[in-house]
């Protein structure tokens, strides 16, 4: 290289000097934070303090509290028989995203384990069942002997219904309170017959 032409023009040093920095910058900007090393697991049931958004050991103690107490109902802890539920989407009246399909799934599964509660299909879950009967009773393709048959469905007994919404205060610390609340519907009657909530509150500092 020609250090003399080089160096004999300080425009060009600052320039190239200039480009390389402004390249640095603009990559790193355009990759953000970036997250690698050793990755280890973590216990999913251990409480999650990284922020106070509603997270998924929110998730799960909601769940399993509300699954516990509702088993614990005279509603269905006086029932000698396995009793039909259906369950209602829980509404998400808060002002973040929250996938409430993992608090009602969860919430399904510890029932259905517990071998005293049934879930009846949803909307989608009979479309899916009237296909299926449908094909196996009207193609011809199936030994009639064997197939399901039509009109055998049963109808729930009760509606799960659940909401959650959410309150932010701030001032000298940002505060957090959640409240998941839960009911059980009598479908014939119309009446709820069980009902309870879970607060959460969390704080933060600014």
């Amino acid at each position: 290289m020609d250090l003399t032409n080089f160096m004999g023009n300080p425009m060009r040093v600052i320039f190239k000097f200039s480009t390389v920095f402004l390249t640095i910058f603009l990559g790193a900007c355009a990759t953000g934070p970036r997250y690698g090393g050793n990755v280890s697991y973590v216990d999913p049931k251990s409480i999650e303090q990284t922020s106070n958004e509603f997270s998924m050991s929110d998730v799960s103690m909601v769940a399993e509290e509300m699954a516990t107490k509702m088993l614990q109902s005279p509603a269905l802890s006086r029932s000698k028989e396995v009793i039909r539920i259906e369950v209602s989407s829980v509404k998400n009246l808060t002002g973040e995203y929250v996938n409430t399909s993992l608090i009602t799934n969860k919430i399904r599964n510890t029932l259905v384990n517990s071998g005293r509660v049934e879930f009846a299909g949803g909307a989608d879950q009979n479309q899916a069942a009237v296909d299926t009967l449908r094909r196996q009773n009207q193609s011809g393709l199936y030994d009639q002997k064997t197939t399901a048959k039509m009109g055998k469905m049963q109808g729930a007994k009760y509606r799960v219904e659940g909401a959650l919404v959410s309150m932010t205060q701030r001032g000298a610390v940002k505060s957090v309170s959640y409240n998941f609340n839960m009911q059980l519907i009598d479908i014939e009657r119309n009446v709820q017959v069980w009902g309870d909530e879970k607060e959460i509150r969390k704080v933060s500092g600014r």
